[in-house]
């Protein structure tokens, strides 16, 4: 398959399995706190991948390990405890729709600090997608969809790290295996994660219950499908395609995230649906080709 087309198949495969760990985190977070979730999830990842990606660390050089390093902690360790914290206080789909802003930050982190070009229309697309930020998270507050400010400002610098996280691969892991990076920045974080998880009382404290059994069900799930394997994917992608398109993907989640919070009984206001839509209208604007 040409990368034409394959980018198109990971883009939309990644939409449907990232869309959906939204609600898998909502139904971890029944049974274990935020930090236990983020913990975990990056635990179980790092030890299927070691599994079966182990000995492709063996091509990485120190200047990769440099950058993977970078990549592991701005990219992967602290916005999984952000998205764990902020998915326990507010709906998940409307952290789906904030987290369409990764390619505003991508485009702006790329051109900014990386050297990346961009068009003028792009930058319309920026300010359009902002404006649909800020009424999104005022009608969350208002209606109760949002309970705090903090938590959508979480969400905020989360897709931050991601967006840092796509250029520093486009940049400088361009050349490097998929599965290397990815094994490798779990490896990184994986004794900060048990290290977080050890503070929680998980090892002294944890109880075998059905709901504590359903929550670890939901992580393992998240973990397997949702991050070693789609971080794989998501780090080919951005090798075959560029920044702004690989962090589209973001503006395909919030589709699959809302449907999935439609079901389990989260409703959308109009003025939240309205915001929704600008927002995505500016990402439309952000990847539109002349």
């Amino acid at each position: 398959m040409k990368n034409s087309s394959l980018k198109w198949f990971y883009l939309i495969g990644l939409s449907l399995v990232w869309g959906s760990s939204f609600i898998l985190m909502k139904y971890a977070l029944l049974g274990l706190s935020p930090l236990q979730v983020g913990s975990l999830r990056m635990i179980i990842t790092a030890l299927v991948l070691i599994g079966f990606g182990l000995n492709s660390l063996k091509s990485l050089s120190g200047k990769d390990w440099k950058f993977i390093g970078l990549s592991a902690f701005i990219g992967t360790f602290f916005p999984v405890f952000l998205f764990a914290i902020a998915i326990y206080h507010m709906d998940s789909a409307i952290a789906a729709i904030l987290n369409s802003l990764v390619p505003f930050f991508a485009l702006i982190i790329g051109a900014s600090i990386f050297g990346f070009s961009f068009k003028k229309q792009q930058v319309l697309g920026i300010l359009i997608g902002l404006i649909g930020t800020i009424l999104l998270i005022l009608s969350g507050k208002s209606v109760g969809g949002i309970a705090d400010y903090k938590y959508p400002l979480m969400i905020l610098v989360a897709s931050i790290g991601y967006a840092f996280n796509v250029n520093i691969v486009k940049r400088h892991l361009q050349e490097v295996k998929p599965i290397a990076i990815t094994t490798g920045t779990f490896v990184l974080v994986l004794i900060p994660a048990l290290v977080v998880l050890a503070t929680t009382g998980f090892f002294k404290s944890f109880e075998w219950t059905s709901k504590t059994q359903q929550s670890l069900f939901y992580i393992v799930i998240l973990s397997v499908i949702g991050t070693a394997v789609a971080k794989v994917f998501f780090n080919k992608l951005v090798q075959i395609s560029t920044p702004i398109f690989s962090t589209s993907v973001t503006y395909l989640i919030p589709l699959v995230a809302v449907f999935w919070g439609f079901l389990d009984g989260e409703r959308l206001t109009l003025i939240q649906i309205f915001s929704g839509g600008i927002i995505l209208l500016g990402v439309y604007l952000v990847n539109r080709k002349r």
